[in-house]
């Protein structure tokens, strides 16, 4: 009951009783929000500890502005704000002993998806179709531990935007609007941070089938 009670409740009422400071409505979405919290906060900060820390000091954000919520977005959309500034002001912090010689030069968000050289050019046979296509992946190789490795390195590589689009839509399974909301982006930004991010991982998993064959 527990798991799902959450989305029976309307905000309002969930917002009324954390403003009464009802202990049990706080439990509540603690207890259903706080995996998938953990999972964003990881996707911006350098450690498991580091993010575990970013979603406690949002929890206690909450708790201390609940009364300043004015329901203009939904209250999850609210809290996942909170989390993504206080992921993002420790990952800054986490960022300041890193040299400006190791920063890249260029915004990573403005490259091509996927190698321009992969397609056929306009001088031969078939142009903008690809020179070979990409390689096919068994389904049951999917749940390999490695290839878990493979795909957390693979997001840790993307650029933040990219990386937090990506973990908010495929892994945690947000729809594009919430996604917007959340990162205070317009739709047509959110579709081309995700397409990107979708085009750079599946080539780094790609290679990786590449490799093993």
């Amino acid at each position: 009951m527990t798991a799902t009670l959450t989305r029976v409740l309307a905000d309002d009422e969930l917002v009324a009783r954390l403003r009464e400071r009802d202990e049990s409505a706080f439990v509540l979405i603690l207890d259903e929000w706080s995996a998938g919290m953990l999972r964003l906060a990881r996707s911006l900060v350098s450690t498991r500890e580091s993010a575990a820390e970013v979603v406690q000091d949002t929890w206690l954000a909450v708790i201390e502005n609940i009364d300043r919520f004015e329901g203009r977005a939904a209250l999850k959309t609210w809290v996942y704000r909170i989390l993504v500034n206080t992921a993002r002001r420790r990952a800054a912090r986490e960022a300041r002993a890193v040299p400006m010689s190791a920063l890249a030069p260029s915004d990573p968000d403005d490259g091509p998806t996927v190698d321009p050289d992969r397609f056929q050019g306009p001088d031969e046979p078939y142009p903008g179709h690809w020179r070979a296509l990409p390689s096919t992946w068994p389904e049951h190789r999917a749940v390999a531990g490695e290839l878990r490795s493979r795909l957390e390195q693979a997001l840790a590589e993307l650029p933040e935007r990219q990386r937090v689009v990506i973990t908010l839509r495929d892994v945690a399974g947000y729809p594009a609007d919430e996604v917007c909301a959340i990162l205070d982006i317009s739709a047509a930004n959110q579709r081309v941070l995700l397409h990107r991010a979708r085009g750079y991982v599946r080539g780094r998993l790609e290679a990786y089938f590449d490799d093993r064959a």
